[in-house]
């Protein structure tokens, strides 16, 4: 998608099996025909949930690793809207599941949940903005574009908030500002002709394997 930005639409073409995978796994068409069984459902939320709480200290990661008030500025925002907006739905989804936020806190981390997440945040300590960017982005950008399109393509209203959330003015703002931080963070830090630096091809396989991640998520969510 044009509207997350030049140096997102080049990753995604340069993983581009693996990015079909992701965002047109089985899990993901059965949110659009309403086929998805509930407790996977179910079962995926919460994990997801612990997802968040790694993921949102990955970004507050990224405010440690800016050089600029505006890159810290879209970090706390994409902070503010995991904490505050994103697992909120996932609290009141659960919640009216029968599931209370306590049980839901205390969700056994899955193995696949484990290696997605230590993967994202050992990037960002041992490496710099960019490194962190080019692991967080397939979950930010990926579900921005699944939101969208399921919005447009779904048969079936039962998961019909989940994909509203994704669809939505406030998450798709959030993926065009990450959008945007990653272009002016490349261009600051390597130029503008990023793509031609020989940190390139690393940040497009960081990029990669953090794809495979989300579809090993994905399929993890099929097996509660």
């Amino acid at each position: 998608m044009s509207g997350y930005g030049k140096a997102f639409a080049l990753m995604r073409d340069a993983a581009q099996g693996s990015w079909r995978a992701y965002t047109r796994h089985a899990f993901v068409e059965g949110l659009k025909d309403g086929t998805l069984p509930r407790d996977a459902f179910l079962h995926y939320l919460r994990q997801d949930y612990v997802f968040l709480i790694h993921f949102s200290r990955a970004w507050a990661l990224a405010v440690v690793k800016s050089e600029t008030h505006a890159e810290m500025l879209t970090a706390v925002g994409t902070v503010n809207a995991l904490v505050a907006e994103e697992m909120q739905l996932h609290i009141g989804i659960c919640e009216a599941a029968g599931i209370s936020q306590a049980e839901l806190f205390a969700t056994p981390e899955r193995a696949e949940n484990l290696a997605y997440t230590r993967y994202v945040l050992e990037a960002g300590y041992s490496g710099d903005l960019l490194d962190l960017l080019a692991a967080l982005a397939p979950c930010v950008m990926g579900y921005g574009e699944i939101g969208t399109r399921l919005a447009a393509e779904a048969t079936s209203d039962t998961y019909r908030d989940w994909i509203d959330t994704y669809a939505g003015p406030d998450y798709q703002g959030a993926c065009q500002a990450v959008g945007e931080l990653l272009d002016s963070a490349l261009t600051r830090r390597i130029g503008a002709d990023f793509q031609a630096s020989p940190r390139w091809d690393r940040l497009c396989r960081t990029f990669q394997t953090a794809t495979d991640l989300e579809t090993n998520f994905w399929q993890m969510g099929l097996t509660p």
